[in-house]
């Protein structure tokens, strides 16, 4: 027999077909009016009222599909996963380093906005803070690792080379530390011009081992 706690519980539960009506680029404006307001007021000024309003949805749509505001942040930052430092193979592991360095140019104002926003929140919430590193830091870490592989397999570098596990460090490091020390986004000149004078000799190689 059912217990009156467990009434209770099923009775908070919305029904999954209630709970599946929202359609995938429903929900994508969702996260991403989630997203720019995380950008533009920060974590505690989000509300789901306001993310309702910019979505035109009821408030109640939002809490049948996330019970909370983290649970909806959380949801929004692992749609809005996507990679900026590019693995694409340009032939040498330099050529990799400034290719990536362009590509994540044009994201590191947003990516930076959102840190941010979240810092004090993801130190709080567990949740969020495994969305944040989903979303922002993993899919680096695995592009930064397959250019990796490829330069060792090439033979461009000893897969032992002691500089290469501060490689994903320093390339997160001075894109978002720019806007901090100089108040200036780490734009592409910039990022460029650390990966070819600072990143690529500590790594022993030269700028004219990039491909062309």
């Amino acid at each position: 027999m059912e217990t009156r706690e467990q009434a209770t519980a099923t009775a908070t539960v919305p029904p999954a077909s209630r709970r599946s009506k929202i359609t995938p680029e429903r929900a994508q404006e969702f996260y991403d009016a989630v997203l720019d307001q995380l950008r533009r007021n920060g974590y505690d000024a989000l509300t789901m009222e306001g993310v309702a309003a910019q979505a035109c949805c009821s408030k109640s749509t939002l809490y049948r599909q996330w019970k909370t505001k983290p649970q909806l942040v959380a949801a929004a930052l692992r749609a809005g996963r996507c990679t900026k430092f590019s693995a694409s193979d340009t032939g040498s592991l330099a050529g990799d380093l400034v290719a990536a360095a362009r590509n994540a140019a044009g994201q590191a104002l947003p990516d930076t906005a959102l840190l941010q926003a979240l810092g004090h929140a993801v130190r709080q919430d567990g949740e969020l803070r495994g969305a944040l590193r989903e979303a922002l830091v993993e899919p680096e870490l695995m592009s930064i690792d397959v250019m990796i592989e490829r330069a060792v397999a090439r033979g461009e570098i000893a897969a032992d080379h002691p500089a290469l596990p501060y490689l994903a460090a320093q390339l997160f490091g001075v894109m978002r530390s720019r806007p901090f020390l100089e108040g200036r986004d780490a734009d592409a000149d910039y990022l460029v011009g650390f990966v070819e004078c600072v990143l690529i000799p500590g790594l022993g190689l030269t700028v004219s081992d990039r491909a062309t």
